[in-house]
């Protein structure tokens, strides 16, 4: 059987029309038959013509169950619209950076041929990363539920007027405040919207949620790491009349009026990402941000067998020995220093 692999585009870009051109080229030279959404394919086959490799049609041709792979070509937000056409089905994604950041993705534009040598040998791992589930709730009636893999962002709907909001944690207030939003995030969404907020920077492997006011009028309002078992809510107060809106991922949207309630838990569906590289998150995190490292000597070599150098002794001078006070048995009384009235003196009388 034919191995397959979907490759998605940002087509309003002539870059990633390259990209996408190459890709398909490659693929279809290793022996891999590219997949290609049939918008996204007439995009491409309008800027450079019919392709000489064929190229089967999404949901024509092949459904995505049958797809081994999604090769995103684009940025962060190319690889969350792709999340989401993957959502129901156990398709990894494998994200090439055509953006600025793209802290999501595994390899940049210029590691393409290599990229595809890398699908091509099946060399890669899939790691999974959490999701949450997020409900919107007005007047007790349920009006929206979606998911998100970067965070649930409630935001002020208008500009001039602050949002008054209450936060929860397991069906427990903890404070209210006003503010300009804030921000739900997952360990994956803690580099995103929730980083520009203020908030810490939590390694995917460890299973959190993340709470980050945004410009918040509050003394103690800072953000909160809780478990991911939790049940985190947001309520829009009814101090004022100012309304909301939430933002799923940066594509989502809902409004909310005075009293809505946003509830975030986990999800139990993830979106698996593929990975050709084995480095640390820690040199992601330098690469991605360009972040200082110089003067950094590495850790100590450790050898077979690991000799313990000789212990430095310091020797301190020796203190020392206190003068002793000379007599004052010589000196006349009043050259003598005063210690107070002698035991048998009389005491002062006052006169």
């Amino acid at each position: 059987m034919s191995r397959r692999v979907l490759v998605l585009a940002h087509t309003g870009r002539e870059e990633s029309l390259k990209a996408a051109w190459e890709a398909c080229a490659q693929l279809h030279a290793s022996g891999i038959v590219p997949v290609m959404q049939k918008s996204e394919l007439g995009d491409m086959e309008g800027f450079f013509g019919r392709l000489e490799q064929p190229v089967e049609v999404l949901h024509d041709h092949v459904q995505l169950p049958d797809v081994e792979l999604v090769m995103v070509l684009g940025g962060d937000g190319t690889i969350l619209r792709a999340a989401e056409l993957v959502r129901e089905v156990d398709v990894p994604l494998l994200g090439v950076n055509l953006g600025h950041v793209g802290f999501l993705a595994e390899s940049e534009r210029a590691d393409l041929t290599q990229t595809v040598e890398w699908i091509a040998s099946r060399d890669y791992t899939v790691e999974e990363r959490m999701t949450i589930d997020v409900q919107v709730w007005v007047r007790g009636q349920k009006i929206w539920h979606t998911w998100a893999l970067n965070e649930a962002a409630i935001e002020k709907g208008n500009r001039e007027r602050m949002l008054e909001v209450v936060t929860e944690v397991d069906e427990r207030p903890l404070t209210s405040f006003g503010c300009d939003g804030v921000v739900l995030a997952t360990p994956t969404g803690s580099t995103a919207y929730a980083f520009s907020a203020g908030g810490p920077v939590v390694w995917p492997e460890v299973e959190a949620l993340v709470i980050v006011p945004i410009s918040a009028h509050a003394l103690f309002a800072k953000p909160l790491v809780v478990s991911p078992r939790s049940r985190l809510a947001v309520e829009v107060l009814n101090r004022t009349d100012a309304q909301g809106v939430l933002w799923c991922d940066g594509r989502r949207s809902v409004d909310l009026p005075p009293g809505a309630r946003v509830e975030v838990t986990k999800s139990a569906t993830p979106v698996r990402l593929a990975r050709t590289h084995q480095t640390p998150f820690s040199g992601r995190l330098v690469r991605k941000f360009q972040l200082p490292i110089h003067g950094w000597r590495g850790p100590v070599p450790q050898s077979e067998e690991v000799h313990t150098g000789p212990v430095p002794i310091v020797r301190t001078p020796r203190p020392m020995a206190p003068l002793s006070a000379p007599s004052l048995d010589g000196l006349p009384r009043a050259a003598q220093p005063f210690a107070g009235p002698d035991e048998d003196s009389d005491p002062p009388t006052g006169k």
